[in-house]
């Protein structure tokens, strides 16, 4: 018998209404508009208002999601939350998105992958449809990065920004579509390199964390930059190949929006045309676990995908992890 597949039946997105531009950060930090796309490719980011949280973001996302699909909330099995910037340790925020949204017949947790964590929770759900465990489920990849950024740091503050990206996942009726395969790696060597030092068990909040900013992303651009480019690329081609797949046949390659340094550099190893390449990061920033989610959403609402075509994802984030998933789209 064929395998039951997950596919992306659905999907919604919510950025807060504030945009932050690279001139607003320059009257607080040492910097420039000019140094700032220079470097990431960033023109401008989006924040959270005062009191706005990441369950507000990730809701309404859900909703519109649940909403473009027809679904109602108390169809939902089971819902996924990648995120490393929850409204708080507990409860999860996907329980408070259970909560918000109706959803009173699934259940669901919290999955830290950092920046790679839409991926790892896009292949946790895909193991839930395939194995009949459940029928719908629901991905939110949110963060509210502008919660952990050191405002005085002008090598972190300029790069992230608030979202969230959902996604429904239901099994496939019609051969041939949804999620075909996907590798996932970590290498907690990594760790150092890109960390929120404080705020967990090892380093409890007390003054002296505060005092030494120590609840804030702190970063080795340098040392990620390196790994990022390496490891997405060399992910995304193992994954081809096992599939027999030549990287001139994809549609879309969506790589985590982090830095457009490191989206082009990944897409020249793997020899990819621009056309091929989704990027937003000029508008959105690194919003972590939602920059996919975010991106297939917008590609799909201009109708640079149709049902059929090739998509490969692939991220990398702090950890270290890395993954990359292939689909073929079935909207």
């Amino acid at each position: 018998m064929r395998k039951t597949r997950a596919y992306i039946s659905s999907l919604g997105m919510y950025v807060p209404e504030k945009r932050v531009t690279n001139q607003d950060l320059a009257s607080i930090v040492e910097t420039s508009d000019e140094w700032i796309r220079e470097r990431t490719g960033i023109s401008e980011r989006r924040f959270v208002a005062e009191g706005q949280s990441n369950s507000d973001l990730s809701t309404i996302a859900a909703q519109r999601c649940l909403e473009r699909a027809g679904v109602d909330p108390e169809e939902i099995d089971l819902i996924i939350v990648p995120t490393v910037t929850p409204d708080m340790m507990f409860p999860s925020t996907a329980c408070l998105i259970q909560d918000r949204l109706g959803a009173k017949n699934a259940w669901g947790f919290d999955l830290s992958g950092a920046c790679s964590g839409f991926l790892y929770g896009l292949a946790c759900g895909t193991q839930f449809i395939e194995t009949g465990a459940c029928k719908k489920v629901l991905v939110v990849g949110t963060d509210v990065m502008s919660s952990i950024v050191d405002p005085q740091d002008r090598a972190t503050c300029v790069l992230f920004g608030d979202g969230a990206g959902a996604v429904l996942l239901e099994p496939a009726a019609e051969a041939g579509i949804g999620i075909v395969d996907f590798i996932l790696r970590a290498d907690g060597s990594g760790g150092p390199y890109l960390k929120m030092p404080a705020g967990g068990s090892r380093k409890p909040p007390s003054i002296e964390t505060i005092q030494n900013r120590e609840h804030y992303v702190h970063q080795d651009g340098r040392t990620v930059f390196k790994y990022a480019v390496k490891y997405m690329a060399d992910v995304s081609a193992d994954l081809l190949k096992r599939n027999d797949i030549d990287p001139q046949d994809i549609k879309l390659f969506v790589p985590h929006q982090a830095n457009m340094r490191i989206i082009k550099s990944t897409a020249d190893r793997l020899k990819l045309r621009n056309e091929q390449i989704a990027v937003n990061i000029d508008r959105y920033a690194n919003t972590t676990a939602a920059t996919i989610p975010i991106c297939l959403f917008e590609y799909q609402e201009k109708g640079s995908l149709s049902k059929g075509d090739l998509v490969v994802l692939a991220s990398f984030g702090a950890g270290f992890t890395w993954g990359s998933i292939l689909l073929r789209w079935g909207l």
